[in-house]
């Protein structure tokens, strides 16, 4: 393992993983549609991921659809056997790039076949079901018949590990009745912190939580507070928002995605930011509420 990535780990599911992994869906096209601008560069950001010691891709078939799960494969299989790749289904993509729900029985059953074939495994390690009660932002609905349909492709093989996207605490523990949980994948950064509480109550259950948006997503964080601590430290103010959620709980588990090596580099390397209790009480001033 290289001295570039974090060694303190979680677990995830029936893995331990390195804290920062690395996230594909920047792998695709403008808007996560189509391939990808750079081919050659999203496969040498694949390969460099690995090389540094990344041991958790993020993943998904409707990113594309089909392109990065597809690129992952062509770059990277046979897996190492330490790697650990999670994909998540429940939505699908319009002939235009919309985002529109997937969540049928059916539509879910294919969804998982889709990542058996398109990663070329046998069995799909964490599964995340995607919640499109709300596009990016949870809502209330019932997700009992997705993860029964879920439960049932675990019980054949299919799946190893189940997890949940884009929900509420409410919706959290309905899918618990019916299965074990072994993450929650919910958008929170050093801006949107609605899931501290959230945060809080996974990591006394010893469930993994997996910000997406972690820099801020199609909208990059911008702050000037982030750029002060930032530069007293020698960081970039991306380092210092991932370095922020490293120290905020030891159950978050990052996936910062980029379509550049030497940007990779920069978000593996935030492992090695320290903040001071100052410094995180200085950050803490740019949340913006539960």
């Amino acid at each position: 393992m290289s001295s570039k990535v974090s060694v303190a780990t979680y677990s995830l599911g029936d893995r331990k993983v390195n804290r920062i992994g690395f996230g594909a869906m920047q792998l695709a096209g403008p808007g996560v549609f189509g391939p990808p601008k750079d081919g050659d560069a999203a496969r040498a950001v694949l390969r460099e991921a690995i090389m540094q010691g990344v041991n958790h891709i993020d993943t998904s078939d409707f990113y594309g659809p089909h392109v990065t799960n597809q690129l992952i494969r062509e770059v990277l299989h046979p897996y190492p056997h330490e790697l650990t790749i999670v994909t998540k289904i429940g939505a699908r993509r319009g002939t235009a790039g919309e985002w529109l729900p997937a969540f049928s029985p059916a539509e879910l059953t294919s969804a998982v076949h889709d990542n058996l074939r398109n990663l070329g495994v046998e069995q799909l390690h964490v599964v995340n079901l995607r919640s499109m009660h709300g596009l990016h932002e949870p809502a209330e609905g019932s997700l009992e018949e997705a993860i029964t349909t879920l439960a049932e492709l675990r019980d054949k093989g299919l799946i190893r590990h189940i997890g949940v996207s884009n929900v509420t605490a409410t919706q959290i523990a309905e899918a618990q009745r019916i299965v074990p949980i072994v993450c929650v994948q919910n958008a929170y950064n050093i801006v949107h912190r609605q899931d501290d509480a959230l945060i809080d109550r996974l990591a006394a259950e010893g469930i993994a939580y997996v910000p997406f948006f972690p820099l801020g997503g199609f909208s990059p964080l911008q702050s000037s507070t982030l750029e002060e601590v930032a530069a007293t430290l020698g960081a970039t103010p991306m380092q210092v928002a991932i370095a922020w959620l490293l120290q905020r709980s030891p159950n978050i588990l990052l996936i910062p995605g980029t379509s550049k090596v030497d940007h990779l580099r920069q978000n593996l390397a935030a492992a090695d930011v320290v903040l001071s209790a100052e410094a995180v009480a200085q950050l803490d001033t740019l949340a913006y509420g539960p």
